[in-house]
């Protein structure tokens, strides 16, 4: 096989499996139902003038499926970390008793587990554009190269197969969150 040929290929792929990562990382974002430390990794908080993650100052644990719990290494920030929890819009109503910060994970209504579906498959179809989009530009990059007709057709047909694989790689990972969304 052309090397170009084969690094267009092995780019494609770099590429597609990149739109695989990101799907993956916005649906842990997307919470089902059980407490999770990752629910608060978006909560940015004030520490001495900069903006820092919540798990670098903190210890954010889940001693059961409802409950979060997020100990802070000095407590003076306690009141802060609250604050912060509060403006990161994420749903929750932390409470603190001095110690540590507690939040109470509310169970997910009908319409709200709907509402998760929703969002998840927006993100899988835009995983599956990032899909299409890499097969586009390979198939761009391939027209440019010198290459005989058979091999660019062969090429183009490589670049279709990766492409059904990511996409029903996209599919599994949906049917995977769904169910967990759905799941009482």
């Amino acid at each position: 096989m052309n090397e170009e040929v084969k690094f267009i290929l092995e780019a494609t792929e770099e590429s597609m499996n990149g739109a695989i990562t990101h799907l993956e990382k916005a649906f842990v974002k997307i919470r089902a139902g059980k407490a999770s430390p990752s629910m608060l990794s978006t909560v940015m908080i004030d520490y001495y003038g900069s903006q820092t993650p919540l798990s670098q100052v903190s210890n954010i644990n889940t001693p059961d499926a409802r409950t979060i719990s997020v100990q802070p290494w000095e407590k003076s920030l306690i009141q802060e970390i609250e604050t912060a929890i509060m403006n990161a819009n994420l749903g929750f109503n932390p409470m603190n008793n001095g110690e540590m910060v507690i939040i109470n994970v509310p169970p997910l209504t009908e319409e709200r587990r709907i509402q998760l579906v929703k969002q998840a498959k927006s993100e899988a179809e835009d995983a599956k554009i990032s899909v299409r989009n890499a097969r586009q530009e390979a198939n761009k990059e391939l027209k440019d190269l010198d290459i005989s007709e058979d091999r660019h057709k062969n090429a183009e047909i490589d670049v279709q197969e990766l492409t059904d694989t990511y996409t029903k790689k996209v599919e599994a990972l949906l049917t995977v969150k769904e169910a967990e969304i759905m799941k009482v």
